[in-house]
């Protein structure tokens, strides 16, 4: 009896794992072409595209149907450029002092399933204190529902520099930061530096090539790495694996970034066709943001929401995006996907589609840029990005076709990562 009820359990068992998933599909918008695709079915078994079969088929009594027939089905979202850990408010600096890792792990958790549920299934995450490490791994171990994470772990800066954890601070809160807290001064330390974030579980190197606006520092846009730490960033940074992203709004230190071998650039803001000429010319891709640009320029007229040296950063280099984006697209600067969301609301990714079309970029070229060229970029180009028969099951689905009204992807109505389904 004992060895019958173990075969029973075993067939069960069976039965369930070998469940596909049919999902009827009335239209899936090829991310390739910009094509509409008509009546196919996507069949999934676990967390794989099996087969992508014409009309709608309905498998047998034990498999799933999801019924997508009035809807616009399109592989899932990925966006370069995110901070998973937190948002930006008018408390965000003084929370630096009185919130806990545990604190910022917990909040975390929310953002992640908000950009899940958003259709964005998989992010890049550039920059943190090391929370996104750990966010990453409880999200791949099934704990918390969230995107698929790349993260770079705590961003690289120089002393004094976007991304000196310690700016702002009291001189006996200050310190003196060094590789291990991502601080670096020499060429030595860029090379220490990029090793400890293999050492912490780092997917790809963040630094800050030139100043920032929300860190508490004078200069948004001046260089703060010289050639020869970037040099020795890139070299080491190729020899573990990595690739390296630069935020960069000022001109100089953007084309000494290009110069030094990354392989984006963030931001971009006050880009020069110099500079443009040698993106092309290396293949260094850019990633817009101008989400951040828009929120950070109306939040700056916010009495107290900046502190005052935040806010002059914000009104001078905000409003200048989005027309170093559009002359960009317009000299063939090759771009990517990314809305530095976190600066703004976690869940909003995708109004970054509708400042690109206000830069004179199709939607279809942006969505291009947010599946098949980020999937690129992070080397998955033979798993995300399209809707393809063995690439992994990230599918999303909206109302209406995104070419007609970008803002459609603003409502995702459907979201399954890695096969699951977390909205319907």
């Amino acid at each position: 009896m004992k060895n019958l009820n173990l075969i029973i359990c075993l067939f069960v068992t069976t039965i369930i794992s070998a469940q596909d998933i049919y999902i009827q599909c009335g239209t899936i918008y090829d991310t390739n072409s910009g094509n509409l695709i008509k009546d196919k079915t996507i069949v999934v078994f676990k967390n794989k595209i099996k087969s992508i079969e014409n009309g709608f088929i309905f498998g047998t009594d034990a498999d799933r149907i999801i019924n997508l027939k009035d809807k616009i089905v399109l592989p899932g979202l990925i966006d370069m450029h995110v901070h998973i850990e937190g948002e930006y408010n008018a408390k965000s600096y003084i929370k630096e002092f009185t919130a806990n890792e545990a604190d910022i792990a917990l909040e975390s958790t929310v953002y992640a399933k908000r950009t899940l549920m958003a259709g964005f299934t998989t992010v890049r995450d550039l920059g943190g204190t090391g929370v996104n490490i750990a966010l990453r791994n409880a999200i791949n171990g099934g704990l918390v529902d969230g995107p698929r994470i790349f993260t770079a772990g705590k961003a690289l800066a120089t002393t004094g520099g976007h991304a000196d954890p310690t700016n702002g601070r009291r001189n006996d809160l200050m310190g003196d930061p060094g590789p291990k807290e991502g601080v670096v001064n020499s060429v030595p330390d860029a090379k220490k530096a990029v090793r400890q974030r293999y050492k912490n579980g780092a997917d790809v190197i963040k630094i800050t090539a030139t100043g920032g606006v929300l860190s508490v520092a004078k200069s948004g846009q001046n260089p703060q790495f010289t050639l020869e730490e970037i040099k020795a960033i890139t070299e080491t940074a190729k020899n573990y694996g990595f690739t390296v992203a630069a935020h960069a709004h000022g001109d100089e230190g953007m084309k000494i970034a290009v110069m030094g071998g990354v392989n984006t650039i963030e931001h971009g803001t006050l880009m020069s066709e110099e500079t443009m000429d040698l993106m092309i010319k290396s293949q260094c891709y850019l990633i817009p943001t101008i989400s951040a640009g828009k929120q950070v320029a109306e939040k700056a007229l916010i009495p107290g929401f900046f502190p005052e040296i935040v806010a002059k950063k914000a009104l001078e280099i905000g409003p200048k995006h989005i027309a170093t984006m559009a002359k960009a697209y317009k000299k063939g600067v090759p771009m990517g996907f990314g809305t530095d969301a976190g600066v703004f609301p976690h869940g909003k990714n995708a109004i970054e589609f509708g400042y690109l079309l206000e830069a004179g970029i199709p939607a279809k070229e942006s969505l291009k840029q947010a599946t098949i060229i980020n999937a690129r970029l992070l080397g998955m180009q033979e798993k995300l990005g399209e809707i393809k028969q063995g690439y992994i099951a990230d599918i999303i689905a909206v109302e209406e076709n995104p070419d007609q009204n970008v803002k459609t992807l603003e409502n995702v109505i459907f979201v399954m990562k890695d096969g699951v389904v977390y909205k319907q």
